[in-house]
C-alpha cells in the first residue's frame, strides 16, 4: 500500500519546513528587512492544457531574477517532463528572451532574466512539445528600479491564511491529485434511492424441455456461470427406458409413418396421371405425407438416439441450471437460463411524493455498493425506459426503469445506489464530491490560493448527484478547489500549519 509512504513523505515535508511553522520572529530568523528580502513573486496562469505556476525573485532593473516555472498537465496533473520552453519578458517594448530545451528537473524550468529598465509589461511562455505548441501569458509584470520597494510589494502580495496548508508541486506530482474550479450550473432535485440490476428483455433466454424424460449431463459437465455459444449442447433429456411416452418409440413410429405416407403419396401421384385415383384422394395422401414429414423432421432435428439435445439459443453464460443430473422433467418445464449480460435494466422503486418530478428526469448516476466509482447514464450508454403511472395496494411505490450497457461489469440481481436527476433552471454552485472532506459531521474544502498553498474552508452542502454536490455557502463560483487528493492535503495539514513563505528547495 502507498499510504505509509505518503504519510512518511508528508511528515518529512513538515519537518523540513518546520522552521517556517510560525510567524517570523526577528530574533529567530534575522531582521525584518532580511525576511522581506526572502519574498518571492508567485504567479499562476492556465490555458486549456497546462497549469503554469511561476516562483520568481522580484524583477529589478539591472539585476538578475531567478524564475522557476512549474508546468503541469491539466489532464492528469503530472509534470511536463520533456519539451522546449521559451520565456519572453517584455517591458516598454523591450524584450528579454531565454529558451530551455528541457526541464531543469521534471516539470520545472529554471530561467534567469535580467530586465534592463523599470516599467510594466508581461511575461509570455511558449511551450513546444511533440504534441504541439501553446502559449501562456502572465500579464501585469512590474519591473522596479527600487529594490526595497520591489521586495516589500512582493511580500504584500504573498498569499496568506490562518487556516492554510502548503502542498508542494513536487508532492502533488507524485500522488493522485487535481484541482478544478467550482462552477454555477442548473442543479435540480436529486432522488437518491436503491435500485436492482435486472436482465433486459432479449438479453436472457429461458430454455424449456421439448419432451418428458431424464436429464443427462455430458462428460465435461455444465455449471452455473459457464460460458456457452449459440447452438452448443448443454445436456440431454432421455426417455429410452421409460414405459410411457418413450421418445425412442415415438421417433421410430414417426419415421415409419413418414416412409409409409411418402410411398403412398408417390404411388397415388403416378396413378393420378392415368386418372385411376381422384384428385381428392391425391390431396389427402399429400396432406398425410406432409404431416408425417413435419413430425419426423421435428423429432429428427431435436432428438438423436432417443434423447433431446438441449442447446444454448444465444451466446453468453449459463445463468442458472434449473435441473440436476438424473432428474425427471416434463415437456414444457423450464430447464435452464442463458444470459448475455450485455444490456441490463436498472429498476428503482420510489415514493409517490416524487411522481410530479419523474416527467423531468434528465440524467441518472449509479454507484455499485462497496465501490466508490460513480457512473453516469451517458457513460453506460443508458436511457430512461419507463416509469410507473399508478401504484398497487400491496406495493405503493412507483417503478422507474433505466436500460444500460453493461460496460461497468454490473451483476444482475445485485443492488446499486441510484441518483435520479431532474431538470431545474435554478442555478447552484457545485464542486466535485472528491473535494469534500468530512470532520465530525462538518464539511470542508481546500481552496487554492496558489498551486502550492491552500486554505481549508468550511462549507454548507446541499443535495448531491453522486458526482457533484451543491454548495450552499462557503465558496464562490470560479474558485479553484482541490478535487483528487483532498484527503492528502488534510493529512499534510495535520502535520502542522505550514508557512506559505517556506519557498522552494530545487
Amino acid at each position: 500500500m502507498k499510504t505509509p509512504f505518503i504519510l512518511a513523505a508528508l511528515l518529512a515535508t513538515a519537518v523540513a519546513t518546520g522552521c517556517h511553522n510560525h510567524a517570523h520572529d526577528p530574533n529567530e530568523h534575522g531582521t525584518e528587512e532580511e525576511h522581506v528580502h526572502d519574498a518571492k513573486l508567485q504567479l499562476t496562469a492556465y490555458d486549456n492544457q497546462y497549469e503554469l505556476f511561476t516562483v520568481a525573485t522580484p524583477f529589478i532593473a539591472g539585476e538578475e531574477s531567478e524564475v522557476l516555472a512549474h508546468i503541469t498537465f491539466l489532464q492528469n496533473f503530472k509534470p511536463l517532463e520533456a519539451g522546449k520552453v521559451t520565456v519572453n519578458l517584455t517591458v516598454n517594448n523591450e524584450e528579454i528572451r531565454q529558451t530551455l530545451d528541457a526541464p531543469t528537473e521534471p516539470g520545472i524550468y529554471k530561467f534567469a532574466l535580467t530586465p534592463k529598465q523599470a516599467g510594466s509589461g508581461k511575461m509570455v511562455f511558449d511551450i513546444k512539445t511533440a504534441e504541439g505548441t501553446t502559449q501562456i501569458t502572465i500579464p501585469d509584470i512590474t519591473v522596479y528600479d527600487d529594490e526595497h520597494k520591489a521586495y516589500h510589494e512582493a511580500e504584500e502580495q504573498q498569499a496568506t491564511s490562518s487556516n492554510g496548508v502548503t502542498f508542494s508541486k513536487e508532492m502533488s506530482w507524485t500522488v493522485d491529485f487535481s484541482t478544478e474550479e467550482s462552477r454555477t450550473e442548473p442543479f435540480g432535485q436529486v432522488i437518491r434511492t436503491m435500485a436492482q440490476v435486472q436482465p433486459s428483455q432479449g438479453d436472457e433466454r429461458v430454455i424449456t424441455a421439448k419432451t418428458s424424460g431424464m436429464v443427462v449431463f455430458p462428460e465435461n459437465g455444465m455449471i452455473d456461470g459457464k460460458a456457452v455459444h449459440a447452438g452448443q449442447t448443454l445436456f440431454f433429456i432421455e426417455s429410452g427406458d421409460m414405459a410411457d411416452n418413450n421418445l425412442a418409440v415415438r421417433y421410430r413410429e414417426a419415421e415409419s409413418n413418414y416412409n409409409l405416407t411418402k410411398k403412398e403419396y408417390e404411388r397415388k401421384q403416378a396413378l393420378a396421371k392415368d386418372k385411376i385415383v381422384s384428385e381428392k384422394e391425391l390431396l389427402q395422401a399429400k396432406t398425410d405425407f406432409e404431416t408425417a414429414e413435419a413430425t419426423y423432421n421435428n423429432l429428427r432435428k431435436n432428438f438423436a438416439s432417443g434423447r433431446q439435445s438441449v442447446t444454448a439459443p444465444i451466446s453468453g453464460f449459463v445463468k442458472q441450471l434449473l435441473v440436476r443430473n438424473g432428474e425427471y422433467v416434463e415437456a414444457g418445464q423450464p430447464v435452464a437460463a442463458v444470459s448475455q449480460n450485455r444490456n441490463l435494466f436498472i429498476k428503482a422503486e420510489i415514493q409517490p411524493r416524487y411522481f410530479s418530478l419523474l416527467e423531468n428526469i434528465t440524467e441518472a448516476n449509479l454507484r455499485m455498493l462497496n465501490d466508490p466509482t460513480v457512473y453516469t447514464l451517458e457513460e453506460l450508454g443508458g436511457r430512461l425506459v419507463s416509469y410507473g403511472k399508478s401504484t398497487e395496494t400491496d406495493n405503493p411505490l412507483i417503478p422507474v426503469v433505466f436500460q444500460v450497457n453493461n460496460s461497468a461489469k454490473l451483476l444482475p440481481g445485485s443492488f446499486v445506489e441510484l441518483y435520479i436527476k431532474t431538470s431545474n433552471s435554478q442555478p447552484a454552485v457545485t464542486v466535485s464530491n472528491l473535494s469534500l472532506v468530512e470532520e465530525m459531521g462538518n464539511y470542508f474544502v481546500f481552496v487554492q490560493l496558489t498551486p502550492e498553498f491552500f486554505e481549508k474552508r468550511e462549507v454548507k452542502i446541499g443535495k448531491t448527484d453522486g458526482i457533484r454536490t451543491e454548495i450552499l455557502s462557503g465558496i464562490q463560483s470560479g474558485e479553484r478547489i482541490v478535487a483528487k487528493g483532498a484527503v492528502l492535503v488534510k493529512l499534510s495539514q495535520a502535520t502542522g500549519t505550514l508557512d506559505a513563505h517556506s519557498g522552494h528547495v530545487h
